[in-house]
């Protein structure tokens, strides 16, 4: 039993100095990072695949117990649509082995073009795949969560691999008009789907948007908090992603999400202490 928290990214030009030391080099900032979260989004795959000594340098950043859920490149997931993908799947599998069990999950977002008249090629695609690895699928196109029978249709789908079911709830997020630059920027490119709360498997994976303001944050995350502790209590392991436009106090709110689920479960193992941002002194 153990819940992961963490955020879109390890690095962020607003945390340098405040979360991450400053000046850091690129090689040093997940091991910092990683004193403040024990699970990170990784994004950046999706763009391309990375090299395999790029890879070997995050799993030598990050104790064995740190999480990654890994996103598949788009190519497999956005230009193939999961069709006539086995070379690039195999390249990506190749580059990621390096982190071992670090790879928590790895992550297939789908686009919002992805509908439920697709699900037969998203069934072949899981059905494919290696089982020494978990997976975990995110989408985006509104009848999975209006339509009782494309959300059947997609678990059944899932339940081939026994895969994770990703909600993004952007419904805290959506209750009130955007305050900021970086609000409005999301507002226009975030996905606007009702909240689901089901976990599929005993490695649930969230990922929750608030706001700028870190109050309006914390409230909106509440009925996370009462989730989390559900699903610990069954003896699940939950991961929960802590996202806001502009992410500028991210790290800081996903320990405050753990603080809060241990406030109600005490036994829960404490997060590690973070890395200085200054050396220390003896004066």
């Amino acid at each position: 039993m153990r819940l992961h928290v963490g955020c879109a990214m390890w690095t962020h030009k607003s945390w340098q100095g405040r979360f991450l030391a400053h000046p850091l080099p690129s090689h040093q900032r997940l091991r910092n990072y990683a004193s403040w979260c024990n699970a990170v989004e990784g994004n950046t795959t999706f763009y391309a695949t990375p090299a395999r000594s790029t890879v070997a340098s995050w799993a030598q950043q990050t104790d064995s117990d740190f999480r990654f859920v890994i996103k598949l490149p788009k190519i497999i997931t956005h230009e193939r649509r999961l069709t006539d993908v086995d070379e690039a799947l195999h390249a990506f599998l190749e580059a990621i082995e390096p982190l071992g069990p670090r790879a928590h999950a790895l992550w297939i977002q789908l686009p919002g073009s992805f509908t439920p008249a697709d699900i037969p090629a998203l069934a072949r695609f899981l059905r494919r795949l290696t089982r020494s690895h978990r997976y975990a699928v995110e989408v985006r196109h509104p009848a999975f969560f209006n339509d009782p029978r494309a959300a059947r249709l997609l678990e059944g789908a899932l339940a081939t691999a026994a895969a994770e079911w990703i909600p993004f709830d952007t419904t805290a997020f959506f209750q009130s008009p955007p305050n900021s630059d970086a609000e409005r920027d999301a507002w226009t490119k975030k996905p606007r789907v009702p909240l689901r709360s089901l976990a599929l498997t005993d490695r649930p994976i969230v990922r929750y948007l608030g706001r700028d303001a870190s109050a309006r944050t914390i409230e909106g995350w509440q009925r996370w908090i009462d989730i989390a502790v559900e699903w610990l209590r069954e003896g699940r392991s939950p991961t929960v992603f802590i996202h806001t436009p502009d992410n500028a106090d991210a790290p800081l709110l996903a320990r405050c999400f753990h603080d809060d689920v241990r406030v109600r479960m005490p036994e829960l193992d404490a997060l590690p202490q973070p890395i200085p941002t200054e050396p220390l002194t003896l004066f």
